[in-house]
């Protein structure tokens, strides 16, 4: 064993024992192998840094960007909604659902990209069943790899082995040769996954709910929302018919707010928000806020009828409509004034629902009650009116639903987005184009067609997990390079070359499977597989099962975050440690490899 092979495994060894004490941030010690491999001599400095440049890199990246283009046109939530529906609140049904699409989806596309593309799902959902990201997020990755086995395409080691062979002269595997192997390996790992995986990952500390951020329901019921929320309908004889809601002054005369309109007689008629001069029609439908009695006047004296506000459309509305709970500083140009003479909804397209003072609710005037500072203000209006308030300086934004966060900005763009999505995964399954161009055209359509602002392009970048993966490519390199793979491999021959095929088959996952945990599972397989075709070639055996093995060995990259680059990527929003992944990925491997090992021979005999 030379000087260089020595350093290189004394500095994987090393890495690995700082991975797992957690001292030190993953990112960080990422480029302490950089900045190592670089002193070293062992790669010139230009190769140290050549991960910063790797396609990979850029390819997670694109994906991120793809990702954030969902989640700002709703189309994440809208599909985490889905499966809330049909998961219900339940962990175990959610899981059962959600890991068999992720592997679906991973058997013709990237399950980097896939994994990409539903986190901003999964953590929409959590979100809203209350779930820990940490029970979701980990199963979601470890599905996406065994979708991987499902297909030809599926991953680049189901491809390299069946080059390797058609280049030795075998017949390739066909796309569904996987199949088989794939499909039951998929089925004890979601049961694995689903019902004994839950009780070694992490639950994350759950905050006092005093102390936590309340959701939109919660704000409401704090507020005593609902119970003053209506829908008017006005008749054909009511005097509110053609005028202004400045003409109106329903807030001035009967102490009632319009929040929202619809129009009837239209096919799809969405509430609108209504503005000073929005012009009131018969059989329009009002959304007011106001006491029951304030209501009952208006009714009466304007001609108005009362209808139903059943729970689903309360739900419907909170979609577009939203509350904030803001305050006057005492330099605002509001204090001392009405909240009519305040022009609030000219001001800020919000209208004041609710005033308190000292802590104590305050009956006021819409006219009269001169505004002080300290006064704590109720706001409702669109949720992009609310988000702008951000950047107003005469109110102090105290606190906002947590949905505010999920709250799409470019609700209007969601068929682009949606467009662009398919026509990356038809681009990626079809090979009409590279995977990283397919990846880099879509990032681009989303900012060019304003799915995405370029702003929110930058803000979605993950930088620790692209510098983590970026910083343990050269490694793979150095491994290559001072002789550290071939030294292991020729040691793995030597020790089992001689004790039958099902054993040197299990020594062969073994190898590629260890490896897999540290470098790239396509170098993996690329050094490994022409080992295994030459060692069956080598004792006379048929070397479909050889190198079968050597696939799915590569795909079951489970205990380390560093693993794949899909264990990177769930590292830090499911809040995991380097041990985590070892807890629930060891016997993950274990499992695949029994089963590797009874179903290879039976569907790919040695002779």
């Amino acid at each position: 064993m030379t000087g260089e092979m020595l350093f290189v495994f004394a500095l994987l060894l090393t890495t690995i024992l700082l991975f797992v004490q957690d001292r030190i941030r993953m990112d960080v010690i990422a480029l302490m192998v950089v900045v190592a491999l670089a002193v070293s001599g062992i790669i010139s400095p230009i190769q140290a840094v050549s991960g910063f440049g790797e396609s990979i890199v850029i390819m997670i990246a694109g994906l991120f960007i793809v990702g954030e283009g969902l989640f700002r046109t709703g189309v994440a939530a809208a599909a985490g909604n889905w499966l809330l529906r049909v998961g219900g609140s339940s962990e175990t049904r959610l899981l059962l659902f959600l890991l068999p699409t992720v592997a679906l989806l991973s058997a013709f596309m990237s399950s980097t990209g896939a994994v990409a593309l539903l986190i901003p799902v999964v953590l929409s959902m959590a979100r809203k069943s209350g779930m820990q990201p940490s029970r979701l997020l980990m199963p979601l990755a470890f599905a996406s790899l065994i979708g991987g086995m499902l297909t030809l395409i599926g991953t680049p080691p189901n491809i390299i082995v069946s080059g390797q062979m058609r280049a030795a002269g075998f017949e390739p595997f066909n796309f569904f040769d996987f199949t088989p192997i794939g499909a039951v390996i998929l089925l004890v790992g979601t049961f694995y996954l689903v019902f004994v995986a839950r009780r070694l990952l992490p639950v994350s500390e759950v905050r006092d709910p005093e102390h936590s951020h309340p959701g939109l329901k919660e704000f409401a019921e704090r507020y005593g929302i609902s119970q003053h929320l209506y829908k008017l309908k006005i008749k054909a004889d009511s005097e509110l018919a053609g005028k202004t809601l400045s003409e109106a002054a329903l807030r001035t005369e009967y102490e009632v707010t319009v929040i929202a309109m619809q129009h009837l007689n239209r096919l799809i008629s969405p509430l609108k928000p209504v503005l000073i001069n929005t012009r009131m029609q018969n059989q329009d439908t009002l959304l007011v806020y106001g006491e029951r009695e304030c209501i009952d006047r208006l009714c009466e004296e304007m001609e108005l009828s009362i209808l139903g506000f059943p729970e689903q459309e309360i739900e419907q509305l909170y979609k577009q409509f939203g509350l904030a709970e803001v305050m006057l500083p005492p330099d605002s140009p509001l204090t001392g004034r009405s909240i009519k003479e305040g022009s609030f909804r000219e001001r800020f397209g919000l209208n004041v629902i609710g005033v308190r003072r000292h802590r104590e609710s305050l009956k006021a005037s819409f006219a009269s009650t001169a505004l002080e500072a300290g006064d704590t203000l109720l706001l409702a209006g669109r949720w992009e009116d609310i988000q702008a308030l951000e950047s107003r300086r005469e109110l102090v934004v105290l606190e906002t639903p947590s949905e505010m966060t999920e709250i799409p900005a470019h609700a209007e763009k969601a068929p682009i987005a949606i467009g662009i999505m398919l026509l990356m995964l038809v681009l990626m399954t079809t090979g009409l184009l590279p995977n990283l161009t397919a990846i880099m055209v879509a990032a681009l359509a989303m900012i060019l067609t304003g799915c995405v602002t370029m702003n929110e392009a930058y803000r979605s970048l993950n930088g620790s997990s692209l510098i983590l993966i970026a910083g343990m490519l050269p490694l793979a390199l150095a491994m290559e390079t001072s002789g550290s793979l071939m030294y292991l491999v020729d040691h793995l021959i030597a020790n089992y070359g001689d004790s039958g095929p099902l054993l040197l088959c299990a020594g062969l996952f073994i190898l590629t499977s260890f490896l897999s945990q540290f470098i790239s599972n396509t170098a993996t397989t690329v050094l490994v597989a022409p080992i295994a075709l030459a060692t069956a070639q080598g004792i006379g055996l048929n070397p479909e099962p050889f190198m079968m093995t050597v696939a799915i060995a590569a795909s079951t990259a489970f205990a380390t975050p560093i693993a794949s680059p899909v264990n990177t990527l769930v590292l830090a929003p499911g809040n995991y440690r380097f041990s985590d992944f070892a807890k629930v990925g060891l016997p993950l491997q274990f499992i695949v490899l029994v089963i590797t090992l009874v179903l290879t021979p039976m569907l790919f005999p040695f002779n």
